[in-house]
């Protein structure tokens, strides 16, 4: 393999299970997102984390269980991320600002997690690909509840419940990209990406909150 990956100094021995666990999982991103989960090796993630194969097996079971594994913690890291930058005693738009703030905070400094959350995980496909659909689920669960919020004081109740799933999906489809893209830009804040992603889709929301939906100038037949 051409790219070099950090190796601990020396093996660590009789370490808590919890904190092994841990410790393979870091050496199992850092490998998957360099590599992907077909190039990578379960030798490579061994001497990363510095421990042998048959415990990587007896903690955390084969290659497609450790991949899995890795998944679920860095898709509850990001989602735990983005809910607690949310402040909830400010208004919808506020909230989501701020929730995008912390999302894009996230994939600066774990740019390995996202790889794998974002790059590998959906090329895999297979139960990897539907552990990313149900993060992406309840990230869109999380922004419509913020849009069906704005419709209700609004006063639009049933209207907002209605588009507030599929905006807010197109919402995170394109919190997705930007944050893809901004892995080539690292010199791009995080609050400079929540606001351009807010001027670009939170006014269309401010729109249909306050009634005005547009149309087509001419219908297709």
């Amino acid at each position: 393999m051409s790219e070099e990956v950090p190796r601990p100094a020396e093996r660590a021995k009789r370490l808590p299970r919890a904190v092994r666990e841990r410790q393979i999982l870091d050496a199992a991103v850092s490998v998957f997102s360099r590599y992907g989960y077909h190039s990578a090796s379960m030798d490579e993630i061994s001497e990363v984390a510095g421990v042998s194969k048959p415990m990587i097996y007896t903690y955390l079971g084969s290659k497609e269980d450790l991949f899995g594994a890795c998944i679920r913690r860095e898709a509850t890291r990001l989602l735990e991320a983005v809910q607690d930058g949310i402040k909830p005693d400010l208004p919808p738009d506020m909230q989501l600002w701020h929730g995008l703030r912390a999302f894009y905070r996230f994939v600066a400094e774990y740019r390995e997690s996202w790889t794998v959350l974002h790059r590998q995980a959906m090329t895999v496909g297979g139960a990897f690909a539907a552990e990313i659909t149900d993060m992406r689920t309840r990230a869109i669960e999380l922004v419509a509840a913020l849009v069906v919020s704005a419709g209700t004081r609004k006063g639009l109740g049933e209207q907002a419940e209605f588009s507030g799933a599929g905006l807010s999906a197109a919402l995170v489809g394109a919190a997705e990209s930007l944050a893809d893209w901004a892995l080539d830009h690292p010199d791009v804040s995080d609050g400079v990406l929540a606001s351009w992603l807010m001027n670009l889709v939170w006014l269309g929301f401010n729109d249909l909150v306050e009634g005005e939906i547009w149309k087509p100038s001419e219908s297709d037949d």
